[in-house]
């Protein structure tokens, strides 16, 4: 799709990459807005096939790079969408666009404080944060050239699992 190309795309190129008019393209989508909304819901719903399928038992760590991986492997070939989306969606709409995936990873974190493979002296909902964060400033700093799309995957794991490391007391 031309929004996962470039995140300035107009609609009329949106629309003829599709094979239609803008105005038909408009008959469905009332704004652009709309319309990155539905772009975006559909690549979180191809995401969601795939990430439902990652195993998460185990232990907490092991799976908690397992699902990390994946989730990368969508926001880092969605990452053109996401930053669209970031210029046309309230952050808010953004993050509740995201609640089936934050739920499967909420309840690893969970477990991994239970289990005491994470930190629990911060609460899973700043764990959860520090894991969007991440994940999205890794796109913007590829999108900025600040960062080699190789490296990204390496630097998000080691961030992460250190920042989450349960602490000795």
């Amino acid at each position: 799709m031309a929004i996962r190309k470039n995140p300035d795309v107009s609609v009329a190129d949106i629309a003829a990459e599709a094979g239609m008019g803008r105005m038909t393209l408009y008959g469905h989508f009332q704004t652009r807005a709309e319309l990155i909304g539905a772009a975006l819901v559909d690549s979180l719903e191809r995401a969601e096939e795939v990430l439902s399928e990652i195993p998460l038992d185990g232990d907490a760590r092991t799976a908690f790079q397992r699902l990390l991986a994946s989730s990368w492997m969508f926001v880092d070939q969605s990452r053109a969408l996401l930053a669209t989306a970031q210029k046309e969606l309230s952050a808010g709409r953004i993050r509740e666009l995201h609640e089936k995936a934050e739920a499967r990873m909420r309840g690893l974190l969970v477990r991994g404080q239970q289990e005491g493979t994470f930190r629990d002296d911060l609460p899973v909902s700043w764990l959860l944060t520090t894991t969007h964060v991440v994940l999205n400033g890794a796109a913007e700093e590829i999108l900025a050239d600040r960062l080699d799309p190789d490296d990204a995957p390496r630097f998000i794991e080691a961030t992460l699992l250190s920042a989450f490391a349960a602490q000795d007391e």
